[in-house]
């Protein structure tokens, strides 16, 4: 029986969190054709599409912060059902959306909604299987859970971007009668029945708890910039890669969609590939060091590449996506940075403020644009995002194997 929860503990997350991803990247896959269907001038359409990213991106961090609190509070489970519902109306929602204003709303609930799946799905596993297989189960969510880009990539191919939108708003609605067969993690329950080991002011004041001790801030904000070239690579040059690659003398016209594809075919094979190195090396962070460093070659190779093209853009994205694959690895550090009464506030709104700092990214890309042009204003935000994620490694301890059983 015991092995058969674990068994349900990392299928159903895993199966959310495709449906999480699908609805996620979906914007950025028909941004342009979606756009230009409600009356927005092609030319426009990259900055309609910062706003209504920044929008999603926004619900996220809030989400992020409600999410993580009430998984600490209520429990795993229940936010793994809060969050799949909201999201999936609005997505139903967004396929009949007909102004930009509407299609700003909705981007942002369904981003609130979004906000919780990676991270209670991340503590769940974590907290439901024997440590040393711990690597390869969060390995497994995470790979089945980004090939939902590869998904949304081949449905918006064959598709319209409203069947795209009333597809991701069905499979999670469909989701919600798994999830009543899932278990609540053991680890929250056993917290639940021993309150009295935990501070007070630490159950009325989780979220803030992270900001005032020190010690719990540092790692807190190491774990998050540790995770920007994630968001770098696919917020800023996979979502604008037409823009992007029309600026480095690409004369075949680069997809979106095609290269949301390539990246997240990537990002598969770097989820599960990771988790693989880590159990090999018996160190997360070295993993995440490995990975690191290869993405950053892998950008600084696109932008020297010389009469570069649309396949070699797209293989680009690929690399990208394998590299950046480190992903699930660095949500798992985080999680096994902090005491069970921390570990859902924590692995729910890190993911969430990674993604938020998309709207620092595209900030700093609207500012220097004008002055140093595309390609290198791209080039200097990437510099910076980079940098402070190598600095933000060296703050964290190294938690293969850790016990995860134990209280802030």
């Amino acid at each position: 029986m015991k092995s058969k929860i674990n068994l349900l503990s990392i299928a159903i997350p895993s199966l959310g969190y495709f449906v999480d991803i699908y609805d996620l990247l979906l914007f950025g896959i028909v941004r342009v054709p979606s756009l230009v269907s409600i009356g927005v001038p092609e030319s426009e359409t990259m900055t309609v599409g910062v706003r209504l990213l920044n929008m999603q991106l926004v619900g996220m961090l809030l989400g992020g912060v409600l999410w993580g609190v009430m998984g600490d509070r209520r429990g795993r489970k229940s936010v793994l059902f809060g969050s799949i519902l909201l999201y999936s109306l609005c997505n139903l929602a967004n396929a009949w959306v007909s102004n930009v204003e509407a299609y700003a709303w909705l981007r942002f609930f369904a981003g609130f909604g979004l906000a919780g799946e990676l991270g209670a799905a991340i503590t769940l596993v974590s907290e439901s299987v024997p440590a040393r297989w711990r690597g390869y189960a969060t390995s497994i969510v995470a790979g089945v859970g980004v090939s939902g880009a590869v998904f949304a990539s081949l449905i918006s191919h064959y598709f319209s971007w409203q069947v795209a939108y009333t597809l991701g708003g069905l499979m999670g609605l469909g989701l919600l009668v798994l999830r009543a067969r899932l278990a609540e993690s053991i680890l929250f329950s056993r917290m639940q029945q021993d309150q009295t080991t935990v501070p007070p002011w630490f159950l009325k004041r989780r979220f803030f708890a992270l900001f005032l001790q020190c010690r719990l801030l540092r790692k807190y904000l190491a774990c998050i910039a540790a995770g920007g070239p994630v968001w770098y690579v696919i917020g800023i040059l996979v979502t604008f890669s037409p823009e992007i690659a029309q600026s480095l003398g690409v004369s075949e016209t680069v997809s979106s969609g095609t290269a949301f594809f390539w990246a997240y075919v990537g990002a598969t094979v770097g989820d599960f590939t990771t988790g693989l190195v880590a159990q090999y090396l018996q160190s997360r962070i070295k993993a995440i060091y490995l990975y690191l460093t290869c993405s950053a070659v892998s950008v600084a190779t696109l932008f020297a590449w010389p009469g570069l093209t649309a396949p070699g853009f797209y293989l680009f994205c690929l690399l990208a996506g394998t590299t950046t694959g480190y992903w699930a690895s660095l949500i798992t550090l985080a999680a096994e940075q902090f005491g069970t009464n921390l570990r859902a506030t924590v692995a729910t709104s890190v993911p969430n403020f990674i993604r938020g700092s998309g709207v620092l990214m595209t900030l700093g890309l609207s500012v220097l644009r004008p002055h140093w042009g595309l390609i290198y204003a791209c080039l200097g935000v990437g510099v910076v995002v980079f940098a402070l994620s190598l600095l933000a490694l060296l703050q964290l301890e190294e938690t293969f194997a850790k016990d995860l059983n134990y209280y802030e």
